[in-house]
């Protein structure tokens, strides 16, 4: 078998990239937008030592599973991987997803107890944030990444937000053309506008345009603002200054134009007030379920309860009645915020928050006797760090609960927990994200009994290597090996971290008079970058 070769084959598995899987000749071929079940024609585009890649020529028999796509971008446009699968099996492939994850990183095989599904498929995300470029032509565009790239490749319009979210799109397009304002050059590294945000609030019916600029703001912005003030839905404008280098999407100034600088919306019968860089869940409706789920788990009955990364307070809150004492622990400032102000909005008087990093305030309250009945970890899809794990453990909370969008980070922070004499109890998958590769965790874990287990000490230097938000680099190169069968060394490691961004160790040794030149070839380059996706370094 060979590039260009054209080949039958049956698919008998799907990756959360969007590839389907099949193997001809002991040799694996992955097929974007082919799913489990699909008899094709393909098309070898494709081949290394270890596997192909395949394009779809013909598809011969389609997997039952299957289902017209309402998106014409799909599947050029990276924004979901999966419009054209049924919704009952696209939950089935998540479930087995959380539970291989669990198995093969945490060792950890008690099964996923259920799958929730999303009470809406489409039209379901508050929040967008769109690309802007010019393109060959000179014609501003804003819309979502290719796969594995920083072309434009979208449209304005997509099924999964709010249809006026396109309204809002064109206008600012239009409003950038007509007044010839530069954009960002990732390249260069110069020009002024970098993305358009939007966060909506759907019980509230708020809806904030934060315009991401390289700068402090942006010509005629009176203009903007007339413009955008036409479509009935938008609240507030905002300008974020963002002056990285990197693949950071918002910085920490934001400088309201018009209106509201934040939105309110509901969560489990409270009224938030969410910043621009605080996190909210993306899911309204989703949410519910899963904070609903991580209540029960958490089963707070007085006590305290510890919510740690809890952005603007809208886990620990939702759970203070059943509570004696919250306190919650954020790094953004203006989250914070936005949790004081909304524990006094909604009349919570038994919560406290406070800015730390989430290591660093387990840290703290671990010092200052403060023994909780439950710890709730909410953290991005990098994990916890070892410290606040360490940190939690020490504290002796007779529950821990993780909520977490990234199966494989929380299966490698449960490992440490069991470790630690935290085993866990029982898991729920939410899907927060559908029509895409991702899903939300729910892990229940409780402490084992002094006669239960045997206390063994654990080199926290070494766990260090593996936890928050890190990935060593033989962790990198054993999972491209297992999944593209490809073997990369740390130069190329290093180089490719170096292009994407991604701070590099202080003492990384490349070797006496040896440079980053990027010599690593593309098919690795695209394996180690997966790799980041996957160990949360990197942001689709």
């Amino acid at each position: 078998m060979k590039k260009n070769d054209i080949v039958t084959i049956e698919i008998t598995d799907t990756t959360a990239e969007g590839s389907g899987v099949g193997r001809i000749e002991n040799m694996v071929v992955f097929v974007q937008g082919a799913f489990t079940g699909d008899k094709l024609r393909t098309k070898i585009i494709k081949r290394t030592k270890k596997y192909c890649i395949g394009k779809i020529e013909e598809l011969l028999e389609p997997s039952e599973s299957r289902k017209d796509s309402v998106c014409s971008a799909f599947p050029r446009c990276g924004g979901c991987m999966f419009p054209h699968i049924r919704y009952e099996a696209e939950l089935e492939m998540k479930r087995r997803w959380v539970e291989e994850n669990f198995k093969r990183i945490g060792g950890i095989d008690i099964g996923v107890k259920r799958v929730v599904a999303s009470p809406n498929t489409g039209g379901y995300r508050n929040k967008g944030i769109y690309p802007v470029v010019r393109d060959e032509n000179g014609q501003v565009r804003a819309g979502f990444y290719a796969r594995h790239s920083h072309r434009i490749a979208g449209r304005a319009e997509c099924a999964l937000h709010p249809a006026f979210f396109g309204d809002i799109v064109k206008t600012v397009t239009a409003f950038l053309q007509e007044n010839d304002i530069s954009i960002y050059d990732e390249e260069k590294k110069r020009g002024l506008v970098r993305s358009i945000f939007i966060r909506h609030g759907e019980v509230s019916g708020d809806t904030m345009v934060c315009l991401v600029v390289n700068g402090d703001g942006i010509p005629c912005e009176g203009e903007l603002v007339n413009r955008l003030t036409k479509i009935p839905q938008v609240t507030g404008v905002v300008i974020n200054t963002n002056t990285t280098d990197g693949n950071v999407l918002l910085g920490e100034k934001c400088r309201t134009v018009s209106g509201k600088g934040h939105i309110t919306d509901m969560l489990r019968g409270l009224k938030f007030d969410i910043a621009p860089t605080a996190f909210y869940q993306v899911n309204r409706q989703g949410a519910e379920l899963l904070y609903g789920i991580a209540e029960e788990y958490a089963a707070p009955e007085g006590g305290l309860l510890i919510d740690l990364y809890c952005g603007a307070g809208t886990i620990g809150l939702s759970m203070a009645k059943r509570a004696d004492r919250v306190i919650g622990a954020e790094i953004v400032p203006s989250a914070v915020e936005n949790a004081r102000a909304n524990a006094e909005r909604n009349g919570v008087t038994n919560a406290e928050f406070i800015l730390a990093d989430a290591g660093q305030a387990a840290v703290e309250l671990e010092k200052r006797g403060e023994r909780p009945q439950v710890v709730i970890l909410d953290p991005p899809r990098a994990g916890c760090s070892v410290e606040a794990i360490e940190a939690v453990v020490k504290m002796q909370p007779d529950r821990v609960v993780m909520v977490s969008c990234n199966s494989a980070t929380a299966a490698r922070d449960a490992k440490l927990f069991a470790e630690l004499g935290y085993q866990p109890q029982e898991i729920t998958a939410v899907d927060m994200f559908p029509r895409t590769g991702h899903i939300e965790t729910v892990v229940l874990l409780s402490r084992e009994k002094a006669d239960d287990h045997i206390r063994f000490s654990i080199n926290t230097e070494d766990l260090k290597k593996n936890v928050g938000g890190y990935a060593t680099y033989r962790d990198i190169k054993a999972y491209v090996l297992e999944k593209f069968g490809l073997k990369v060394s740390s130069l190329y490691i290093a180089q490719t971290k170096d292009k994407c961004g991604i701070k590099e160790r202080e003492n990384y040794y490349i070797g006496e008079g040896k440079s980053k030149e990027l010599i690593c070839p593309s098919e690795k380059e695209q394996a180690i970058m997966d790799a980041f996706r996957h160990f949360g370094m990197l942001k689709d």
